[in-house]
């Protein structure tokens, strides 16, 4: 471990010392998903689906998530269910899409979720009628968020860069040592599909030697492979166009998140012709100047399309947005047991 790690790990070690020491619970079940790396490894597309199946469970589910990025710091109703109450700037993307795409699930941004819970049980007393048995709050990146008590912990792991270079914030992605995988109670290996298409002969191989040395820390939590497969495009004024819609035509493409190498190869995957592409830092906050270059660049690359992310798209809101400018929607899809193992309480 380097000086600049080893300064790191000590503020980690005495942040989560103290939070546990002070961490408190919510009358309900609560679930979390994370990671232990910077950067995506398909969180909100993983807890979209998660609260969609707990309604089919008959849970009544409600997020709470810190809304990076986003100005308001709660904690604040983002969606009561019935779509979002805050603007992109005010809530952050990753809220907005999750407002936004799901229907009856409430959504509270609060960097504090133990006051963020607290403040739903107070704001949505005619959804949250039964808090012992139905209610289940869903933290979004909620893994290193030691201050709340929560009834199982679900790690996603990138399976195209699962650890990075293996150092700890700031040289490198790891937000905790490998060894806080033993806190997870299941795991998730995502984008498997991009692992397979990258690299067909070694795909195999690599994610079991990723298994087994998840296996060095923890032996207990069950493991499940993910997909994040392209389902549709979405257009600015949030039409929907088939995947079959992109053939024969040229796209250029960009995105601000934590993996674009991974959206890339998703845009290929659903059949686009890629004739260019630009990559903005994650949560990258585009201005009209920005939307310029990005037409021009099409223009060049000889393209008559646009796109980009769900999230993207978010940040773009209350701008320009040219018409030939949609998004890629990718579907989260699990390995069997998965929601099993999830709501078995």
């Amino acid at each position: 471990m380097t000086p600049f790690e080893a300064l790191y790990y000590i503020g980690y070690s005495l942040k989560k010392y103290h939070a546990l020491k002070n961490q408190k619970r919510l009358p309900c079940r609560v679930i979390s998903i994370g990671n232990i790396t910077v950067g995506g490894t398909g969180k909100t597309p993983a807890t979209i689906v998660i609260a969609e199946e707990a309604k089919k469970r008959g849970f009544i589910p409600t997020i709470l998530t810190r809304g990076y990025k986003g100005k308001t710091k709660g904690p604040y109703l983002v969606s009561k269910g019935d779509g979002p109450l805050l603007s992109e700037k005010e809530a952050g993307d990753e809220p907005m899409l999750m407002a936004e795409r799901l229907k009856g699930v409430p959504v509270v941004k609060g960097k504090n979720r133990y006051e963020a819970g607290i403040f739903a049980i107070e704001n949505l007393k005619s959804q949250i009628s039964n808090l012992k048995f139905q209610v289940l709050f869903i933290l979004d990146d909620g893994f290193q968020h030691w201050d709340l008590f929560r009834d199982k912990d679900i790690l996603l792991i990138d399976s195209t860069n699962p650890f990075g270079n293996r150092r700890l914030i700031p040289l490198g992605p790891l937000r905790e040592p490998l060894s806080a995988i033993s806190r997870a109670d299941i795991i998730v290996i995502t984008r498997t599909d991009n692992s397979v298409r990258s690299h067909p002969p070694q795909a195999e191989s690599g994610v079991k030697g990723l298994i087994e040395e998840i296996r060095q820390h923890n032996t207990r939590a069950p493991i499940f492979s993910a997909e994040h497969r392209p389902s549709k495009f979405i257009t600015a004024t949030g039409g929907a166009l088939p995947l079959e819609w992109a053939k024969g035509k040229g796209f250029f493409g960009f995105s601000g998140i934590g993996n674009p190498e991974s959206f890339k190869k998703s845009l290929l995957s659903a059949g686009v012709d890629l004739r260019g592409f630009k990559s903005y830092r994650d949560h990258y906050r585009y201005n009209s100047e920005d939307i310029e270059k990005i037409i021009k660049s099409a223009e060049k690359s000889d393209a008559n399309w646009i796109v980009t992310t769900e999230k993207d798209i978010m940040r773009l809101k209350g701008l320009n947005i040219p018409v030939n400018l949609i998004a890629l929607s990718i579907e989260f899809t699990v390995g069997e047991g998965f929601y099993n193992e999830v709501f078995d309480f």
